[in-house]
């Protein structure tokens, strides 16, 4: 039957030919196109392995860059550098208590002259107030008083030698008259030896004994040279042994203390006599020194953190009590190892840490390393790298990205 004919049957003779005619066509469509997409995706797959920056679909460890892409990243080669053993620590500083001293008054009395202000620097034995005391007083008139005596006995004694020698007296009487006389010599001595605790010198004893007056000023003098770090005393106030807080604190702020915490974990890396190295935010840029005089017995069981002191020189006096302040205690000896320079050590999702390493500058690879300290900028390398492979410095994490999952497996 010729085409046509057939054409003309099928529109004559009813839809149903027709309509198997119709669907044959869309099925034959449908696979021809199923089949040119998988061509075309399968295309599309060889094309992505083969671009530069990868090597192979199935090694995420390593990366091919082009020369453009290279610019995007810094290569250099593993150095060994020299790494402290170093814990930091936070703290402030304090006064140095061993030279630290409350000025009060031995005995009690009222203010009558204040002679220093907080502050001021001053020298030991130098006076910082004076108080009027009725026990000076009393100890002054028990001198004159004693003074008096042994006047008297020694007049006494002197006539009674005078008159022994004529036969006027008994022997009997100028022994006592003696005895009188030592005895007023020896409370004499104790007075003024009593006086003399006050703080009045020799020559001020002596100048009461002449003209028999009494001096009720008391001076206090600082026990030691420092600073006025205190002053809770003014003219008037009543003042006696004991009472807190003392009129005066004076300390010597050349060789300050420094209390800081230490976490429980660093604590049995701490020894008496390590250097620590010292930096406060008053002075930015400098570096006080200093070594640890105190390591505490004992770490809080809430800050799991421990005490340790350590005695700086501030000749200028420079660093203040109450200032915050940071610290480096040289726990061992440098430790020499590989290192490579922070922004080329990338830390993975699963919490590794990794760098990348090359032998051509185009090819790259992805290493798990074991990470130390950082100093300067550099992190120490444990494990996985040797001092003179080539890895890059700049730009790890770029290559990271391109591997797509950035883990390594």
């Amino acid at each position: 039957m010729r085409p046509k004919e057939y054409v003309q049957r099928l529109i004559g003779g009813g839809g149903s030919d027709l309509l198997r005619l119709v669907g044959t066509l869309l099925v034959g469509a449908a696979v021809v196109g199923v089949v040119t997409w998988h061509l075309v995706v399968k295309a599309q797959g060889t094309a992505l392995a083969t671009l530069p920056g990868q090597v192979g679909p199935r090694d995420p460890n390593a990366v091919e860059l082009s020369d453009t892409q290279r610019e995007m990243i810094s290569i250099g080669t593993a150095t060994e550098r020299d790494f402290p053993r170093e814990r930091n620590a936070v703290g402030s500083i304090d006064f140095n208590e061993d030279m630290a001293a409350q000025v009060s008054t031995p005995y009690q009395g009222r203010i009558v002259h204040i002679q220093a202000k907080i502050g001021d620097v001053v020298t030991k034995g130098q006076v910082l107030f004076t108080i009027e005391s009725p026990d000076l007083i009393q100890a002054e008139s028990n001198l004159i008083a004693a003074a008096g005596v042994l006047e008297l006995t020694s007049h006494a004694l002197q006539r009674a030698k005078q008159r022994y020698g004529v036969q006027g007296i008994a022997e009997k009487d100028l022994e006592q008259a003696s005895s009188d006389q030592q005895t007023a010599e020896g409370a004499l001595k104790a007075a003024r030896d009593a006086v003399a605790v006050f703080g009045k010198r020799q020559e001020q004893i002596d100048h009461i004994v002449q003209t028999r007056t009494v001096d009720p000023e008391l001076l206090i003098v600082s026990p030691m040279s420092g600073r006025i770090t205190a002053r809770n005393a003014a003219p008037g106030d009543f003042v006696q042994p004991g009472n807190t807080p003392a009129p005066f604190s004076v300390a010597d702020v050349s060789r300050v203390w420094l209390n800081a915490s230490v976490v429980e974990t660093d604590m049995p890396l701490v020894r008496k006599g390590q250097k620590v190295h010292v930096s406060v935010m008053a002075f930015p840029g400098r570096r006080f020194d200093g070594e640890i005089s105190t390591v505490g017995a004992t770490v809080d069981p809430q800050l799991h953190r421990g005490l340790v002191r350590a005695e700086i020189e501030d000749p200028k006096r420079e660093l203040l009590p109450g200032m915050f302040a940071a610290f480096v205690i040289e726990t061992g000896e440098p430790a020499n190892a590989a290192a490579v320079p922070v922004e080329g050590v990338v830390r993975e999702g699963d919490g590794s840490m990794t760098v990348w390493v090359t032998t051509d500058r185009h090819h790259f690879r992805r290493r798990v390393v074991k990470v130390g300290l950082t100093h300067d900028g550099y992190d120490e390398v444990l494990e996985g790298l040797h001092s003179g492979e080539q890895v890059v410095t700049k730009g790890a994490i770029f290559l990271d990205n391109m591997t797509g999952d950035g883990s390594p497996s």
